[in-house]
């Protein structure tokens, strides 16, 4: 019977409003994936949205948005609960343990910091934004997590996780799994600015999944291409090229003519544009309509997330009195 018992997966993502591209490739489409397979626990991570803006004036509607996207998606809340992490209090008080297992020098020796400090320009890190691979570990372990979909920016995060795990088991006795990270292979999505930098909405370079054609094509003819075919006859080199990237994902059953037409110069850039645009829309076409649903019922979001956050709590109260007794707090 063990070897039939589901593995459990936690995954979540900040509530920063509608999603693109980059969040397809990177973990929607692993979570739609793997939800079949394993038990999945879908965290609106709104407590970590404030470690890099204290602003909540539309933390809610973000939230809307993003759940919204989550299902047209292909989520299913019946079998993988949706929730926000503020909803469920034991996500801090795990926090709270978990921050006396792991010192300041560990965090600060994070590379995802280092890069969110640059990439955000932070002057001034704050304690909760240092600490928030901490806070990534409880709600994780919170859920007895032993699988995380993750994009290759995140795994230094899992590894915290790992090491928290295995230091609060050493100490007080095993209540944690240590969890193994999943990797996509498009895990990192590149922006419609060039191909070293991650699609991103702060950088203003996404193609959003709700997008429609009109959209995505001026955005697209807009992406740079190779520097070295400027006229339509010229040859190209698609493998440094950012539009057949998006063909790879997008259009894999044209991409041996793409590159035969690029390298020989009988396709043009304006019209590999236009091909690539014209696959992307097709791909967002059921998922916009699946938008629509949710829109225009927002009780319905609203409805999944109260019914997923009691799922969770259910859950989280098992794992802390699991806590409590191998701590002895009582």
């Amino acid at each position: 019977m063990n070897e039939m018992r589901k593995k459990t997966i936690l995954s979540g993502m900040r509530p920063t409003g509608k999603l693109h591209l980059g969040h397809w490739t990177g973990a929607l489409e692993n979570w739609v994936a793997l939800q079949e397979s394993y038990n999945n626990y879908h965290l609106v991570a709104d407590y970590h949205a404030l470690t890099t803006n204290l602003d909540t004036s539309n933390l809610y509607q973000n939230t809307i948005d993003m759940v919204i996207d989550w299902l047209a998606g292909g989520i299913d809340p019946e079998k993988s609960p949706v929730f926000r992490q503020s909803q469920v209090k034991e996500h801090t008080e795990l926090h709270l343990i978990f921050s006396m297992l792991i010192t300041k020098s560990r965090l600060e020796r994070n590379p995802s910091i280092k890069d969110q400090v640059r990439d955000l320009e932070i002057e001034n890190i704050v304690y909760g934004h240092l600490g928030y691979p901490v806070l990534q570990a409880a709600d994780i372990l919170l859920y007895r997590g032993e699988l995380v979909p993750v994009g290759e920016d995140q795994l230094s995060h899992v590894e915290i996780t790992r090491e928290i795990a295995r230091r609060f088991n050493s100490t007080w006795g095993d209540v944690f799994p240590e969890p193994e990270p999943r990797v996509t292979k498009f895990a990192r999505l590149p922006g419609l600015d060039g191909k070293d930098r991650k699609m991103s909405k702060s950088m203003n370079n996404t193609i959003l999944l709700s997008d429609d054609p009109t959209t995505v094509d001026q955005k697209l003819r807009k992406a740079p291409t190779d520097v070295l075919k400027v006229r339509r006859n010229d040859p190209g080199r698609p493998d440094v090229c950012l539009v057949y990237t998006y063909h790879e994902k997008f259009n894999p059953g044209e991409t041996a003519e793409i590159r035969q037409g690029c390298e020989s110069g009988e396709l043009g850039c304006v019209d590999c544009k236009k091909r690539c645009g014209a696959r992307i829309s097709e791909f967002l076409a059921p998922h916009i309509e699946g938008r629509r649903r949710y829109e225009e019922n927002p009780s319905l979001v609203e409805d999944i997330l109260r019914d997923g956050e009691k799922r969770a709590r259910v859950v989280a109260r098992e794992t802390m009195a699991a806590v409590h007794d191998a701590m002895k707090l009582g």
